[in-house]
């Protein structure tokens, strides 16, 4: 496949680029960002069928993955980090930069792949292809406010729990920059909707949705100094209209669980009443697309998160 079949990268800001990954074949759903700094650093993989998008990237801005020093990875979903074995395959002198939560399953993802397996069922193969693990001497754990020198920045990572509690974020404070992954929101860009508008809403994908946390992480988050949140699902928003949409929505997505949960509550009732709720949204913004149907894929996963989030709570009220 020639590097014309896939989407040249996008120049962010100063050395800064982002590859669109095209999961599932879809643009604008899936990035990589690549710091083209003293030791180059990708943040993101993708899961392992975006691998080649993501080697063409790096060869479109001269890069080979040879020559990178880092692979950091925000959290260790899939669709985040499913394709890091396989990078570390071509790049073994890099080290993979991942939240403490997170390491044990990049060293053997086998429980990693089966809870994936949980959600995907028999499609888990054909989304995330497969998963390889990473040596443990390639791996390099991050805590919460530590930090990595790259070059002429130096990246500084934070616990950001809310979406995933295996989860960090990074500033890059000479940049104004945070790169969120999935913890304040995903923005849904027109080249993946169709939609002639874009639009910020969290994921409560499962299992770890927990609308408390992400008020603490947004709150932390409101306090860094930083201006342009760089989303691995998809692209760049202004910091206070993605942390005001992903908390506005957050607490509208757990109030609408804890009004209708009951225990055996059907997966589709849960999906009706969230695209009623992202619909009576989009609209109250002045938007009014036909349907929601692009956001099939997220909004079932988003179900599943919410019925699992409520059962959890309940349990946490009544044990028995």
């Amino acid at each position: 496949m020639q590097i014309q079949a896939f989407p040249q990268p996008v120049h962010m800001c100063r050395d800064i680029w982002q590859i669109d990954l095209l999961e599932q074949g879809r643009p604008c759903r899936t990035g990589a960002y690549v710091i083209l700094d003293e030791r180059p650093t990708v943040i993101e993989t993708g899961a392992a069928p975006s691998h080649d998008a993501l080697c063409h990237g790096l060869a479109a801005l001269g890069l080979a993955p040879k020559d990178l020093a880092y692979v950091i990875v925000t959290h260790v979903h899939l669709d985040h980090a499913g394709g890091a074995g396989h990078l570390l395959t071509l790049a073994p002198q890099a080290k993979l930069v991942v939240h403490p939560r997170g390491a044990r399953h990049m060293a053997d993802p086998s429980k990693l792949w089966a809870s994936a397996a949980q959600v995907y069922g028999r499609q888990t193969d054909a989304l995330f292809g497969s998963m390889l693990p990473v040596p443990q001497a390639n791996i390099l754990v991050r805590h919460h406010e530590e930090t990595l020198s790259i070059g002429n920045r130096t990246l500084r990572f934070f616990d950001s729990p809310g979406h995933a509690k295996h989860h960090f974020t990074i500033l890059s404070e000479e940049d104004g920059v945070l790169f969120a992954g999935d913890a304040v929101g995903i923005r849904y860009r027109t080249g993946f909707t169709g939609f002639p508008f874009e639009f910020i809403a969290p994921s409560s994908s499962p299992v770890d949705f927990d609308p408390t946390a992400i008020h603490h992480t947004l709150t932390m988050l409101q306090d860094l100094p930083f201006d342009w949140v760089y989303h691995t699902h998809f692209g760049a928003s202004a910091k206070a209209a993605a942390i005001h949409d992903t908390r506005r929505l957050a607490d509208a997505y757990a109030a609408m669980i804890n009004k209708i949960y009951m225990p055996g509550i059907g997966l589709e009732t849960v999906m009706d009443e969230l695209r009623r709720l992202l619909m009576a949204d989009v609209e109250a913004q002045g938007h009014f697309p036909p349907n929601l149907d692009a956001l099939d894929i997220d909004i079932r996963l988003d179900a599943m998160g919410l019925i699992y989030y409520a059962a959890a709570q309940q349990r946490a009220q009544n044990p028995s």
